[in-house]
């Protein structure tokens, strides 16, 4: 069984895909008090994914992580995005929530055959782009820690001589990173966060990030080319919208292409697919069916943010509920309202279980769901990080076994 540790484990997403993907886990540290309660929660009510969850409350930089050494195959975790994030005041380094030092410090302790850390993509953007190396190369050499008062600068420029040079000693790991569209992978939401993958460097996988498995035509294919999907959704002919003049380009395309048997990827998965069989919180009783789905008023649009369309995949959540985070926490209904989301409707976009409780407020509870990593997102890049892993595991026990054999 391959084990690993969740840092920054939040309300659980990145750890449920983790899970998953096979691991089991270790130690799920986290130190917010709501993100806490949800996970003890789910655990004490013995939730599948999550029942033998051993649960760290606190901060990541006073757990001992010291027993782990050499015994954990994969480090997950997903620093506080608030440094890089777009809605966050940009100061990255200078931020006291910039976790990825201690990330790094963890790693150095462990040891671990693989890690998997994820970010906002504002993290890439050009204004971080120094920093960006800098996360990368302290990934890549983790031992080669930043002295007392060593300026940030100065230990990138060191880390950078180290990977210039010709020889490389040491704990060392091979990184890649990129950006991924969690639509891309069957998520009902467009949402783009940056991955850091490293294979420890003596452990011989050729890795790359799992190919797309969704895609935008073959959504526009099935709703405006052979419309199976209003049929599937049981909506008639006449009752049906018009296609989006924005989209008309690329529907003619479609059409005179007949890409339709070449396009070999599903379909983006949109609001409406995710909220199927899930009754309008305003119902009487909706929120006995389903838990977390009381209904929230006061949604309404204003420029720039105008909510989720019900046919396409929601706009990324965010973690509040006023400003930019409650305009982008709503839906806009056939008839042109809005309403915001319920927990359980956002938590469905970030695909959570059903079975799955978060503990608060809703103000609390889309926080939490605003700052996760959707869970199918989670489940595909750990997987193929999995995979890799027994792959390497099951070759050298067979050059083992022909030693033996000799």
């Amino acid at each position: 069984m391959l084990k690993s540790i969740e840092l920054f484990a939040g309300a659980g997403g990145l750890g449920m895909g983790v899970s998953l993907a096979g691991f089991e886990s270790c130690a799920v540290v986290e130190r917010d008090r709501w993100a806490c309660d949800t996970l003890k929660e789910n655990i004490d009510a013995k939730n599948p994914l999550v029942r033998d969850w051993p649960l760290f409350r606190g901060d990541v930089r006073n757990v001992d992580f010291k027993p782990f050494e050499g015994e954990v195959d994969l480090v997950a975790g997903g620093p506080p995005c608030q440094p890089f994030s777009l809605g966050g005041k940009h100061r990255a380094y200078n931020d006291d929530r910039d976790m990825f030092p201690a990330t790094v410090d963890i790693i150095r302790v462990v040891r671990p055959k693989a890690f998997i850390v994820e970010n906002v993509r504002g993290l890439t953007r050009q204004s971080f782009a120094n920093y960006f190396q800098y996360i990368v190369l302290q990934l890549t050499f983790p031992e080669i820690a930043r002295r007392g008062n060593e300026e940030w600068l100065d230990h990138l420029g060191r880390l950078e001589k180290i990977k210039t040079a010709k020889e490389r000693r040491g704990l060392t790991y091979r990184v890649v990173t990129k950006v991924l569209n969690a639509a891309d992978y069957g998520v009902p939401q467009k949402r783009d966060r940056v991955f850091f993958v490293g294979f420890r460097s003596d452990i011989d996988a050729k890795w790359q990030f799992p190919n797309p498995t969704h895609c935008f035509d073959a959504l526009l294919e099935t709703q405006w080319v052979s419309g199976d999907y209003w049929d599937h959704h049981e909506i008639p002919k006449s009752k049906r919208p018009s296609p989006p003049e924005r989209f008309m380009n690329k529907i003619g395309q479609i059409q005179s292409a007949n890409l339709r048997p070449t396009l070999q990827l599903k379909p983006w998965r949109t609001v409406r697919d995710a909220l199927k069989g899930v009754p309008d919180p305003r119902v009487s009783g909706a929120d006995r069916l389903f838990a977390n789905h009381q209904y929230q008023p006061g949604a309404r649009p204003y420029p720039g943010h105008t909510g989720s369309q019900l046919d396409l995949p929601a706009k990324a959540l965010k973690a509040g509920d006023h400003g930019v985070p409650g305009g982008e926490n709503m839906m806009v209904l056939d008839d042109g309202n809005y309403r915001y989301f319920s927990v359980r409707e956002a938590a469905r976009i970030q695909t959570f279980p059903d079975t799955y409780k978060f503990h608060g407020s809703w103000t609390e509870t889309m926080r939490q769901l605003g700052n996760a990593v959707p869970v199918r997102l989670a489940e595909v890049v750990a997987s193929s990080v999995a995979a890799k892993l027994i792959e390497c595991d099951e070759r050298e026990f067979s050059k083992v076994i022909r030693r033996i054999a000799g």
